[in-house]
C-alpha cells in the first residue's frame, strides 16, 4: 500500500512538474510597418544659431541669464503624403542645468553652462496652416502646443481635430518657424576666467506614425 502511494505521489509530482514547465514559456511577437514614404528634414542656415559674444560681467550672478532669441525655419519633404512627428535628440544632455532644456556644453571646470529651448510655430502643410501639437507618450495621445517650447522627452507634429481629437495630419510637405532661446546658468556657479564657447547640439529626427 505504501509503495503504491509513493508511486502515485511521484507520478503526481512529475505531472505537476510537466505542467509547470509547460506554463513557463510564452510567445514573442514582433510587429511593425515598413512605410514607402521617406521624409527629409532641412533646417535653414545649416541648422546653426549663433548668439555672438556676451561679456561675463553682463551675466546675472544669482539667476539664469536669457541670452536672447534666434529664429530658423524647418522644412520637411516626403516622397509621399504621410503622418510623422519630429523629435530632438539632445547631444549635450549631460550639460543642461534644466532637464526640460537642451544642453549648452560645459565650462573648463566641467560646470553645466546652461541650456536652450526650441519652439515651433506657424506651421504650413499641403492642406494649409495647421496647429503645432505635442505628444508625451510617443504618439499615443496629442495636445495643442501653440508657441510652447518642446522638451527632449516629447514628440512634435502638426495636426487638427478632424478625427475628433488632436492628431497629426497627412502631408508630404511641412514648413515651420523655429525659435531658439538660450539661457546661461547663474554666473556665481560658473568659472568664467577664460572664454567659454556655447556648444549646444541636438539632432532633429523623423518618427513615422
Amino acid at each position: 500500500m505504501n509503495k503504491n502511494v509513493s508511486l502515485l505521489t511521484v507520478a503526481l509530482l512529475l505531472t505537476g512538474a510537466s505542467s509547470a514547465f509547460a506554463a513557463s514559456s510564452t510567445d514573442l511577437t514582433v510587429t511593425g510597418i515598413i512605410t514607402p514614404a521617406a521624409c527629409t528634414p532641412v533646417l535653414s542656415n545649416n541648422g546653426t544659431v549663433d548668439f555672438g559674444k556676451t561679456s561675463a560681467k553682463d551675466l546675472n550672478q544669482t539667476s539664469v541669464t536669457h541670452l536672447g532669441t534666434e529664429k530658423l525655419q524647418v522644412n520637411v519633404g516626403c516622397d509621399a503624403a504621410t503622418t510623422f512627428a519630429l523629435t530632438l535628440l539632445d547631444n549635450r544632455s549631460s550639460s543642461t542645468h534644466n532637464p526640460y532644456q537642451y544642453g549648452l556644453g560645459k565650462t573648463s571646470a566641467n560646470e553645466n553652462l546652461g541650456g536652450f529651448t526650441v519652439t515651433y510655430f506657424d506651421a504650413i502643410t499641403d492642406s494649409g496652416p495647421k496647429n503645432v501639437i505635442v505628444s508625451f507618450d510617443e504618439g499615443e495621445t496629442w495636445r495643442n502646443n501653440q508657441h510652447i517650447p518642446v522638451d527632449p522627452f516629447s514628440w512634435a507634429a502638426v495636426g487638427d481635430t478632424s478625427t475628433g481629437s488632436w492628431y497629426p495630419v497627412v502631408t508630404s510637405n511641412l514648413a515651420m518657424n523655429v525659435e531658439v532661446d538660450a539661457f546661461i546658468a547663474r554666473a556665481d556657479s560658473l568659472t568664467l576666467t577664460d572664454e567659454v564657447t556655447l556648444d549646444g547640439s541636438a539632432t532633429l529626427q523623423i518618427k513615422y506614425l
